[in-house]
């Protein structure tokens, strides 16, 4: 089992743990100095106290203190974890739409920050790597859409390196991001932020993203940029903000079916 434990973090390192952490669905427990807040079918707060949370891959998430088996505050599977940092503190957020509910930690101090690959108990069907991924589409492109080329792996970019940049067959740009497992919103939002990078480099600084609209003063000549997901499977709001954005989505595993 593959575990990432980090001391004292700042906010701004505890943050980068947790994104990668959310990325590859691991077990995440944080220990600190921390106020917790609901807001759903009730309201509630508790002041500034040391107090552990832990979230799981699955959306659950449970406020423990020091006293009792029960957390004192929860979120059930089915929600899903953000973290931001935010006037001085480290927010993590977990919500759920149906019932509309957002249990929302603002750490003041991170002591403790550990993230697990736990997999005990649950049935993966699931097997191979992002790296699997890219091979598979590097050696057999037209898994994207016929006609797509690849040109570059990592292709640097001012929100990153993107995954995989290509062209269509129409010659129109291409980001391809790449998840080995079921993605949710956020996954969405990593890919739009390479696709306006790629946007701005290219010189189209406004106008939405993906959804062929050309920016204000923009000519029919301006390049358009696409946004493709590679993933096994996506989430509703995930989707939705897919096609939002106007990009799409491709279901592949990492590994071929034997």
């Amino acid at each position: 089992m593959t575990v990432t434990s980090v001391h004292d973090p700042s906010h701004r390192e505890a943050l980068w743990e947790l994104e990668d952490a959310f990325e590859r669905g691991d077990l995440v427990s944080l220990f600190g100095r921390c106020t917790v807040s609901y807001e759903g079918r009730a309201a509630s707060d508790l002041g500034a106290g040391d107090r552990l949370l832990v979230l799981k891959p699955d959306g659950a998430a449970l406020v423990h203190t020091d006293e009792g088996r029960q957390p004192v505050n929860w979120q059930p599977p089915g929600s899903e974890h953000h973290a931001a940092v935010r006037e001085g503190r480290l927010r993590v957020r977990s919500t759920r739409i149906n019932p509309d509910e957002t249990l929302t930690v603002r750490f003041s101090d991170v002591h403790q920050l550990s993230a697990m690959a736990v997999t005990g108990g649950r049935d993966l069907t699931l097997h191979g790597s992002e790296e699997d991924l890219r091979t598979r589409i590097l050696e057999h492109p037209d898994l994207v859409e016929p006609g797509f080329e690849p040109r570059e792996t990592e292709r640097p970019s001012s929100a990153g390196p993107m995954d995989i940049f290509g062209v269509d067959a129409d010659g129109t740009p291409v980001v391809v991001e790449l998840k080995r497992r079921r993605v949710g919103p956020d996954a969405v939002g990593q890919l739009a932020r390479y696709v306006r990078a790629l946007r701005e480099e290219l010189g189209i600084e406004r106008g939405d993203l993906g959804d062929g609209s050309k920016p204000d003063g923009g000519s029919n000549d301006a390049p358009a940029v696409r946004g493709v997901l590679v993933a096994p499977s996506v989430t509703d709001r995930a989707a939705e903000r897919l096609a939002d954005r106007g990009f799409d989505h491709v279901a592949l595993d990492p590994a071929p079916e034997e």
